[in-house]
């Protein structure tokens, strides 16, 4: 979720909004992952926050606090922990794969819209060509 905004800085190093909605989804997830998965090392496998949902439209309505000022904070660490890893993968895969990244841009300024087969074509065309193959 974190690779348009990492393709950003890559690029042009500096961010814009463009990746702001991937940026919100990113950061839902992870505070998912944190809250209600029970995927916290530091937190361990426990839930936090009651949602009082509509189960006929499956959407949360409210959400209760049941946890601490310091629990919080925990969670607010281990969010952003997430995410920064998730970030720092993301760059990476970005500056090792810049040939692939330009290559893939190219051809959507080029054509706007790519359907599967063809950025699995070009993906494929652009490592051969890294390796020598």
């Amino acid at each position: 979720m974190l690779g348009g905004r990492a393709a950003e800085e890559t690029v042009f190093q500096r961010l814009t909004t463009g990746a702001s909605n991937d940026l919100e989804r990113a950061t839902d997830l992870a505070r998912k992952m944190v809250m209600e998965y029970g995927m916290s090392e530091e937190l361990g496998p426990m839930t936090f926050g009651e949602r009082e949902e509509l189960v006929f439209l499956g959407r949360s309505m409210s959400e209760h606090r049941n946890y601490s000022e310091a629990v919080a904070r925990k969670i607010d660490a281990e969010v952003r922990k997430i995410i920064d890893t998730a970030h720092a993968g993301a760059l990476e895969v970005m500056r090792h794969h810049r040939e692939l990244l330009d290559s893939l841009a190219q051809r959507l300024i080029e054509k706007e819209t790519l359907d599967e087969a063809e950025v699995n074509a070009l993906l494929s065309k652009t490592l051969a060509l890294a390796t020598g193959q």
